[in-house]
């Protein structure tokens, strides 16, 4: 089960983020997802981070996701989407759709002083036109993490589909 949180991490979040990440945590803004037991899936991340530009908002941090998308990708389906994303209009304009969510939610989690960092540092353009974990063609599929982490805090067709497709989230307690 997903849980929707927006909240920042709590100390046994931030122990277990920092187990799944492998390092101590930067850049982050709050717990965006969690499983039914509080355990972080998706965390929503700053858009600059140490003065640079971070355009991926949602990060999925959850081990067992990871590995569940892992061998999705390894069989090839990037590839199978961007087929569809080609012969299905349908298919690429929920796609473009999903994109723009990612772009505008980016944007609206900013705060005000954030947005004039953005522009002082001249990153708008990165953060206003760059869609899903910062890719520039929205015609590509680049990751189904960042896609799947957008699926589950977000309007994103490619989770739905792999959600359809693939038993991802039976992982999860």
């Amino acid at each position: 089960m997903v849980i929707r949180t927006d909240q920042a991490p709590d100390a046994r979040q931030l122990a277990i983020i920092t187990e799944q990440l492998g390092r101590a945590p930067r850049g982050i803004e709050a717990v965006a997802a969690t499983d039914s037991q509080g355990t972080p899936l998706v965390l929503r991340m700053a858009p600059i981070i140490d003065d640079k530009p971070f355009p991926t908002l949602y990060w999925l941090c959850s081990e067992r996701l990871k590995v569940e998308i892992s061998h999705i990708e390894a069989a090839g389906v990037i590839k199978q989407l961007e087929q569809r994303l080609q012969e299905d209009s349908d298919f690429l304009a929920a796609y473009h759709a999903s994109h723009q969510d990612y772009v505008a939610a980016r944007w609206a989690f900013m705060s005000e002083a954030q947005q004039v960092q953005v522009r002082q540092l001249g990153y708008d353009e990165v953060l206003t036109q760059r869609g899903i974990g910062g890719i520039s063609n929205w015609d590509q599929v680049r990751c189904l993490h960042t896609q799947y982490a957008h699926h589950l805090c977000g309007d994103n067709v490619i989770g739905q589909w792999l959600d359809a497709s693939y038993p991802v989230a039976d992982c999860l307690p």
